[in-house]
C-alpha cells in the first residue's frame, strides 16, 4: 500500500525543480509534460525528463509522468519515450473521456495507467474508466473541469461536488487510487487545509499540489492521527474479545463495533503503517 497523501506537480522543463524534487516530502511526483510546459519547450522537456529519470534517484516517491493529450503533436513521442521507461512508475493521460482513450495508449505503455478526470464526459463515464484493466489511479483536474462546466469558484466547491463524488464512487468500486485536484492559492494555508479536509472526508487518498509549501499540510491531513490509530486498535481488540465470548458485536465507548468497523480499523492501521514505512525510507535516503 503506497501512500498518495501528497502528489506534487513538477514542470518537466525545469531542471532545477526536477533535481529539488528528490529531497521533498512528497509521496508521489507528477512530472508534467502537458500544461506546465510551453509548446516551444515540449521536445526539450521530454529529453530533459528522460535523462533525469535515468540518472536521478527519487527514493520511495512514486514517479508519474503526465504525457500530452491524445490528438496533440507530442503524445506519440511522449509515449515512445516513457511508455517503457525504467524510471517511470505510471503514465498519466490527460482529459480521459472514456475507456477508449485508455485503450488508445495501452499498447504502448508497459507501466500502469492513470487518468486525469477533468472533463464532463470523463466524470459521467467514471465507472467505465475506473473499470479499465490497466488503470491504477485517477487524478481530479478541477481547474479544467470547472472551466468546462462554467462553474464559479467557491470555497466549498459546491459546483464540483457531483463530479468529485462520482469519481470517488467509481474509484472505490474498482479499488483504484484517487487523488483530489489542486488548490491554486498556495500561500493560503487555511484554505488549503480546509480543502484537504474536505477531500479526505469525501474519501480521496490525497491531493495534487502545485508548490512544495503545500506538502506538510497535505501529508498531515491525509494521514491517520495518533488518536485515530489508537481507537482503531481498541476497536479491533474489543471485537476480538466479544468474539471470544461468542458474541457477534462489541460495544466500545457506547458504540457498536461490528465486522465492518473492524475492517475499516484494519485499513486505517495499514495506511498508517505504510506512511510510517514511507517516512523511514525517506529518512534513510
Amino acid at each position: 500500500m503506497h501512500p498518495y497523501r501528497s502528489v506534487l506537480y513538477i514542470p518537466a522543463a525545469r531542471e532545477r525543480a526536477l533535481e529539488k524534487a528528490r529531497d521533498l516530502a512528497a509521496d508521489a511526483i507528477i512530472f508534467d509534460l502537458e500544461d506546465a510546459v510551453a509548446p516551444e519547450e515540449k521536445l526539450r522537456a521530454r529529453d530533459l525528463l528522460d535523462a533525469v529519470l535515468r540518472r536521478a534517484d527519487y527514493g520511495a516517491r512514486a514517479r508519474i509522468v503526465r504525457v500530452n493529450g491524445l490528438g496533440t503533436p507530442w503524445v506519440e513521442g511522449d509515449l515512445a519515450a516513457f511508455g517503457a521507461h525504467p524510471g517511470v512508475d505510471a503514465v498519466l493521460l490527460p482529459k480521459v473521456n472514456g475507456p477508449a482513450d485508455l485503450d488508445a495508449v495501452a499498447g504502448r505503455v508497459q507501466a500502469p495507467l492513470w487518468a486525469m478526470m477533468e472533463t464532463a464526459k470523463g466524470c459521467l463515464n467514471a465507472g467505465a474508466i475506473a473499470a479499465h484493466p490497466r488503470l491504477e489511479g485517477m487524478v481530479m483536474g478541477t481547474n479544467d473541469l470547472a472551466k468546462e462546466l462554467g462553474a464559479r469558484h467557491r470555497a466549498d466547491r459546491l459546483p464540483l461536488l457531483a463530479a468529485l463524488g462520482a469519481c470517488v464512487l467509481a474509484a472505490r468500486a474498482e479499488g483504484r487510487v484517487i487523488v483530489d485536484g489542486v488548490f491554486n492559492a498556495f500561500k493560503d494555508e487555511a484554505g488549503l487545509r480546509a480543502e484537504c479536509e474536505q477531500g479526505r472526508d469525501m474519501g480521496f487518498d490525497g491531493k495534487t499540489l502545485i508548490h512544495p509549501a503545500q506538502l506538510d499540510i497535505a501529508n498531515e491531513v491525509f494521514a491517520p492521527s495518533e488518536e485515530e490509530v489508537a481507537l482503531a486498535r481498541r476497536m479491533i481488540a474489543a471485537h476480538a474479545e466479544a468474539r471470544a465470548r461468542g458474541e457477534g458485536v462489541a460495544v466500545l465507548d457506547g458504540r457498536i463495533v461490528e465486522n465492518l468497523h473492524v475492517a475499516s480499523a484494519e485499513a486505517l492501521i495499514a495506511r498508517a503503517e505504510a506512511i510510517a514505512a514511507q517516512s523511514i525510507a525517506a529518512a534513510a535516503e
